[in-house]
């Protein structure tokens, strides 16, 4: 046997030939060419899905990089705050510097807060499609690919024999050599057939590699689903806060002159304010606009904390109007035979 090894192994230029078209070339059967060509496609797309969802989890190609080491190396991945959880912080440390009794600094408290539960919900995203996703692709590439490849090449050697023994066999002329040659044809095919089988079944698992990746594609879209569910009921939350809030775009205007050279306000007046005198200038009760009603675009959806309050879809049109004594931060809103206080922060007043 090593004698027959060292003359196919002496006769390797054999494969120039063939590739030149000057020798014959065993051919696969039609079935387990089909076989090898579903298991490059399967392999180069799990690559490429593989390696884009790395990049959706973590943008960061520099920590993707640390990522890598650390588990070839074998060890446990630090934990890294969220560029969410890290904006969160920084609201929440601004606002106890401007004060945290002030509007401004009330809301970035707040803001703050959600902030860092958005950043804490991607986190816990991230490792979970890491765990049920990219884990199960990646032992796919690390693991049964390299086997098949392996098997693969082991497959190409037997066939690179098996033509070097036929075409021995061919230039033999005394029956000596013939015998020797069919001899080593026999053992070569014998050795081609078996690798051939071997191959053929590890193909045939790429079926259940598809299944197995099914699952994990759907535990993916949950995953997704979850994350993107807790962000947007979470934002939510967020602006129903704010809502609530004091009025916190109140600011003392700015006095300049005015083109006659009496001094102004920079801010506009308030639309139709009825005034008295008798005790000075006092704002009685704020008028709606000459033209009584506005259109209005809804910007978010706004769920009513009661029945005095009007739930609202983005992007409907509403009419809104004020009535005296009324919050400047809220307006009347009418849709159909429905009516109610809405916010102004989430509305876009048309002309």
């Amino acid at each position: 046997h090593t004698n027959r090894r060292r003359n196919l192994d002496a006769d390797r230029s054999f494969f120039t030939e063939e590739k030149l078209g000057q020798a014959e070339k065993t051919e696969l059967d039609a079935h387990l060419e089909n076989l090898l060509a579903r298991a490059d496609c399967t392999k180069n797309w799990t690559e490429k899905i593989y390696r884009q969802t790395e990049i959706l989890l973590q943008p960061n190609p520099s920590a993707r990089i640390e990522e890598f080491f650390y588990e070839k190396l074998d060890k446990k991945i630090p934990s890294r705050i969220t560029n969410g959880e890290l904006l969160g912080q920084y609201m929440q440390d601004a606002a106890n510097d401007f004060g945290a009794a002030t509007p401004y600094g009330s809301t970035l408290m707040k803001v703050g807060e959600y902030q860092r539960k958005l950043g804490e919900t991607e986190r816990e995203f991230m490792q979970t499609s890491a765990i049920s996703f990219l884990t199960p692709l990646r032992n796919f590439l690390e693991g049964d690919w390299r086997t098949i490849s392996r098997e693969r090449r082991l497959l190409e050697n037997r066939r690179l024999d098996l033509d070097v023994c036929k075409a021995r066999l061919k230039k033999a002329k005394v029956a000596e050599a013939k015998a020797s040659a069919e001899h080593e044809l026999r053992v070569a095919q014998t050795e081609f057939d078996r690798q051939a089988e071997v191959t053929r079944l590890l193909l045939e698992g790429i079926s259940s590699t598809h299944v197995n990746h099914l699952r994990c594609l759907h535990e993916f879209v949950e995953a997704q689903a979850t994350y993107y569910a807790q962000c947007h009921r979470l934002m939510q939350e967020l602006q129903r806060e704010l809502a609530r809030f004091p009025n916190t775009f109140t600011v003392t205007p700015s006095i300049s002159a005015g083109p006659s050279g009496v001094a102004q306000s920079a801010m506009p007046a308030a639309p139709h304010s009825k005034a008295m005198e008798a005790d000075g200038l006092k704002i009685e009760e704020v008028q709606a606009p000459a033209a009584g009603t506005r259109k209005a675009k809804v910007l978010y959806d706004y769920d009513a904390a009661d029945a005095t309050e009007l739930s609202l879809m983005a992007d409907e049109l509403i009419t809104v109007y004020t009535v005296p004594g009324m919050d400047p931060d809220w307006l009347i809103g009418e849709r159909g035979n429905q009516k109610g206080k809405v916010p102004v922060t989430y509305l876009e007043l048309l002309s």
